[in-house]
């Protein structure tokens, strides 16, 4: 379980195998000792686990295997060695839960359509993001909802349609990889755990 809160930005160092299968070596700046086989780390959002962990300048290189469901419903298929990825480590009993409960399942891919500059001050730019979601999923975004976007905790400001829309305040511009976002790009999406368990008691309600 995760909070989409960002922790880290890594960066992709090498990608072996093909098919179904893909073992993915991660560079990142946590303490290799706080890593233990088998950990759970949110990596641009999918939930992957650590298979090995190796001490690197800066920090460490731990690998993680991505199977055929990952590559199919998620955008790790498309890394190459160089892609930024946010990092998120799993929720500890007693952590602060800053964002909303994340499960790092990813349900599909959401598309940037527009990026643009909404207030400028001392702190730099805030910018509002126009993405959209996939027809199967948009009725489980709500505005003043949450959806997690390549890992990220966010608020839905403006639902329309498939259409829906988020703001990025500069910290979170600077500590993630969203600074990096441009219009047509596709981020992983996880929409908010409690919307998915509501309409599937509404539906068996129906039914």
């Amino acid at each position: 379980m995760f909070t989409g809160l960002v922790s880290a930005i890594g960066t992709v160092v090498s990608i072996a195998g093909e098919g179904d299968l893909r073992r993915i070596a991660i560079r990142a700046s946590y303490d290799p000792a706080t890593i233990a086989l088998g950990a759970s780390i949110a990596c641009a959002g999918p939930c992957l686990t650590a298979v090995s962990v190796e001490p690197a300048e800066g920090g460490c290189v731990f690998a993680v295997d991505a199977a055929a469901e990952t590559l199919a419903r998620t955008t790790v298929g498309s890394w190459v060695a160089g892609t930024r990825v946010n990092l998120e480590r799993s929720l500890k009993i007693g952590d602060e839960l800053g964002g909303h409960l994340v499960t790092g399942h990813v349900d599909g891919l959401a598309e940037i359509v527009e990026r643009e500059s909404v207030t400028a001050d001392a702190w730099g730019a805030s910018e509002r993001f126009t993405l959209r979601a996939p027809s199967n999923l948009a009725k489980f975004i709500a505005e003043k909802g949450s959806v997690c976007l390549d890992g990220t905790s966010l608020t839905v400001n403006s639902v329309q349609d498939d259409l829906f829309s988020v703001l990025l305040i500069p910290h979170t511009l600077q500590v993630t990889t969203w600074g990096e976002r441009r219009a047509g790009d596709r981020l992983n999406l996880e929409v908010d755990l409690i919307a998915r368990y509501a309409a599937r008691l509404s539906e068996a309600r129906a039914g």
